[in-house]
C-alpha cells in the first residue's frame, strides 16, 4: 500500500474508535444496563441523521456509483469532518472515564480493530494482484459498516466483561461490608423517596453535624456501587454517623443498597409517579421504596412522609415508625403549622408529641423545603440533639446547588434555579413560588418531566396549564414534552405570543437576552440529560 491510502486507514480507523465514545456515554448514563440502553437507542438514536449519512456512504462504497478513490476522499472527509464534532461538542454530563469505562473501551475498540485490521492487511496484496484499487471500497465500508453497528460492539464488549464486573463488584461489596463491621458504633441513616431525598440528606448532615462527626454520600453517589464507593473512599474510623442516600431504577435497588450498609434509621421522603417507564405502576415503586423501611431492625425507627398517599396507606409493622406531614396532617406525629412565607425566607413551628413545640426559621422557599426539614427534625430529635442546635443549623442552612436556589444578577434580575430535576410535586411548587414574585415579568425556561410511563403527557399537560395560569412568559425546550406542555398553557388563554417554543437552552438564552428586563425573574424547572432530545 502507499502512503496516502496508510494514511485513509489510520483516519478512518481512528475516527471508528472514537465513534464508540458517544455509545459507551450514553450506556454509562443508562446505567450499563442493556435493557435500558436499547430502549433509549430505539427512540433516539437508531433513525438519527448520521446513521443515515452513514448508510449512504455503505451504499456508495458497495456499488460502482463511484471510483474507489473517490469513495475513499468523501468517506476520509466524512471521518475528519465528524472527528472534528465528536471532540468539539459538548456534553451536559460527560463520559466519565472510570475504571469500568476503560474496560469497556478498550474491548470495544479491540473487536473492532480485530474485524477492520484484517480486512486491511488480507485486501492490499489483493489491489496488486487485480491492478485495481476496489480493495480501497471493501477496506473502507467493512470501516463503516462497524461505525454503524458501533452498539452492537459495545454491548457484545459488555457481555464478555460481565463475568468479570460481577467479580469486581462482588469485591468491592465485601470491601465495603468489612469496613462498616469495624465500626460497631457507627448508625447508619438510609434515605429514600421518589423526591426530596438529596435535600433531606443534606439537611439532616447540617443539622446532625452540630453534635455528630457526619458522613454523607457525596452528588448523587445513590447506586449499590456509588455507596460502596462512599463507604471505602470518604469513611473514617471516627465517623458517628453515615446518611446514606438510596436511590431505585427498578424493584430490589433500595433491598440491595441496605444489604450492603443495614440502616437503623430510614426515612422515605415520597413515592410518587417517578420511574413509571421502569416501574409501571406506583404500587411497584411503593413497594421498591418501602424496601427501606422492611430491612430496619426491630429496634430501629421509621420515618415517613404523610403527606403522599401511598406512603401514608402503607403499615409498618417491623419497628417504631414516626410519620410527618405538612398538609395531610392526620395520623402524624410532627407536623409543620403556621407556615409563613416572606422575602427573608420561611418560618414555621413544628408540633409534635406532648405538646412538643420548636419555631423555625430558614432561607429556603417552597412547602417541599418545610417538609424535607421537618424529616430531618424527626430523625434529630430521635438522636437526643437539643432544640437550639436544631434551630441554629437550620437557619443557617444554605439552598441546595440547583434545587430551588435563588439568586440575583447584576441587572437586577431574579433566577430561580430548580434545574437539577424535576416532579409533579416538586414543578408545581417551584411555579407557585415563581408566582409570588410580582415586580416584573415571571418567565419560566423548562423541557417538562420524563420517565413518567403513561401518564407523561397528562402530568407534563398539567404542568403546562399550572404555568399558563401563573406565569407571563413561558419558554418550552426541546422536543420530548413540547406538545404536552404547550397544550396545557394554550387551554389557559394563554397569550400565544408569550409562549416560546425552542430546541435548546441555548436557544432559550437567546430569547431571554432579547426580553428580560430589571425586576423580571427566571424560573429554570429541570434540565433534561443527553439522552433526551
Amino acid at each position: 500500500m502507499n502512503a496516502v491510502i496508510i494514511a485513509i486507514y489510520i483516519i478512518i480507523g481512528f475516527y471508528m474508535i472514537l465513534n464508540f465514545k458517544f455509545d459507551i456515554q450514553m450506556f454509562q448514563q443508562n446505567s450499563y444496563r442493556i435493557n435500558r440502553y436499547w430502549k433509549w437507542f430505539h427512540k433516539n438514536d437508531i433513525s438519527s441523521t448520521l446513521r443515515i449519512i452513514e448508510i449512504a456512504y455503505i451504499f456508495i462504497l458497495f456499488s460502482t456509483l463511484l471510483p474507489p478513490f473517490s469513495s475513499a476522499f468523501l468517506v476520509t472527509l466524512l471521518c475528519i469532518c465528524n472527528t472534528w464534532f465528536i471532540l468539539r461538542k459538548k456534553y451536559k454530563k460527560p463520559l466519565v472515564f472510570t475504571a469500568r469505562v476503560k474496560r469497556l473501551y478498550g474491548v470495544t475498540a479491540f473487536l473492532a480493530l480485530a474485524c477492520y485490521i484484517p480486512v486491511a492487511i488480507c485486501l492490499s496484496p489483493m489491489e496488486v494482484y487485480w491492478g485495481s484499487y476496489h480493495g480501497i471500497s471493501i477496506v473502507l465500508g467493512t470501516a463503516m459498516l462497524i461505525t454503524l453497528f458501533s452498539w452492537v460492539f459495545m454491548i457484545i464488549a459488555d457481555i464478555i466483561l460481565m463475568p468479570v464486573e460481577k467479580a469486581i463488584c462482588k469485591h468491592y461489596i465485601n470491601d465495603a461490608k468489612r469496613i462498616l463491621r469495624s465500626m460497631p458504633d457507627l448508625k447508619v441513616i438510609g434515605i429514600t423517596g421518589s423526591y426530596g431525598k438529596t435535600s433531606t440528606k443534606h439537611y439532616l448532615h447540617r443539622i446532625l453535624s452540630e453534635k455528630y462527626d457526619v458522613l454523607m454520600t457525596p452528588g448523587s453517589f445513590n447506586t449499590p456501587m456509588g455507596v460502596v464507593r462512599t463507604v471505602r473512599e470518604y469513611m473514617k474510623p471516627y465517623n458517628e454517623i453515615f446518611i446514606c442516600e438510596m436511590g431505585a431504577k427498578q424493584s430490589g435497588d433500595i433491598k440491595e443498597i441496605c444489604d450492603i450498609v443495614n440502616p437503623t434509621i430510614g426515612i422515605i421522603t415520597a413515592v410518587g409517579p417517578m420511574h413509571l417507564e421502569s416501574f409501571k405502576t406506583i404500587e411497584n415503586v411503593q413497594a421498591t421504596k418501602f424496601e427501606l423501611a422492611d430491612a430496619l431492625p426491630s429496634d430501629g425507627l421509621a420515618v415517613v412522609n404523610n403527606d403522599f398517599e401511598y406512603c401514608a396507606n402503607r403499615i409498618i409493622n417491623n419497628c417504631k415508625t414516626e410519620r410527618y406531614a405538612v398538609t395531610n396532617q392526620e395520623g402524624a406525629q410532627y407536623r409543620a403549622i403556621n407556615v409563613k412565607y416572606t422575602p427573608d425566607g420561611t418560618s414555621f413551628t413544628v408540633a409534635g408529641p406532648d405538646g412538643f413545640s420548636m419555631d423555625v426559621h430558614t432561607k429556603l422557599l417552597g412547602e417541599c423545603n418545610v417538609s424535607d426539614l421537618l424529616a430531618a427534625i424527626c430523625v434529630a430529635l430521635s438522636l437526643n440533639m437539643n432544640e437550639k442546635d436544631i434551630q441554629y443549623a437550620i437557619e443557617s442552612i444554605s439552598q441546595v446547588e440547583h434545587r430551588l436556589s435563588m439568586k440575583k444578577t447584576p441587572g437586577g434580575v431574579t433566577i430561580i434555579d430548580d434545574a437539577f430535576n424535576s416532579n409533579p410535586a416538586g414543578s408545581k411548587m417551584a411555579v407557585d413560588v415563581l408566582s409570588q414574585f410580582t415586580g416584573g415579568k415571571r418567565i419560566i425556561v423548562t423541557p417538562g418531566m420524563i420517565e413518567l410511563g403513561n401518564q407523561q403527557y397528562d402530568l407534563n399537560r398539567t404542568l403546562g396549564e399550572n404555568i399558563g395560569k401563573n406565569v407571563d412568559v413561558a419558554i418550552v425546550v426541546g422536543e420530548y414534552n413540547r406538545k404536552a406542555i404547550s397544550e396545557g398553557i394554550l387551554n389557559t388563554g394563554f397569550k400565544e405570543e408569550n409562549l416560546y417554543i425552542v430546541d435548546s437552552f441555548a436557544k432559550a438564552q437567546e430569547v431571554l437576552s432579547k426580553i428580560l428586563q430589571s425586576g423580571d425573574t427566571v424560573l429554570y424547572e429541570n434540565d433534561l440529560p443527553d439522552t433526551f432530545k
